[in-house]
């Protein structure tokens, strides 16, 4: 979770994906899939472009945690909004 973090605030330059927050990242059981959740406000718009960013960063992103993290098998990544947090922080939607 913070090695992702330090790569959105350090290497990724899409404007896109500025002041997205990381909330949690959740494995699967065999390990293959990591499930990165993160929180953004913001109309329907940004929400929809900040998961485009992810989705166009996700191999710079995987390649970057394996030279980082140095493991045999490194997990596919999955981007999802925690909107339970969001809600949490910023209100529910219909308040």
């Amino acid at each position: 979770m913070r090695e992702i973090a330090e790569l959105l605030i350090e290497e990724v330059r899409d404007p896109r994906l500025e002041l997205v927050s990381i909330s949690g990242v959740a494995m699967n059981a065999d390990m293959s899939v990591a499930r990165v959740m993160y929180t953004l406000g913001g109309d329907a718009k940004r929400l929809a472009d900040a998961a485009a960013a992810f989705e166009q960063a996700n191999g710079f992103l995987r390649k970057s945690l394996g030279k980082r993290l140095r493991v045999k098998y490194l997990p596919e990544l999955r981007f999802a909004r925690d909107e339970f947090l969001e809600d949490m922080v910023y209100g529910h939607p219909s308040t």
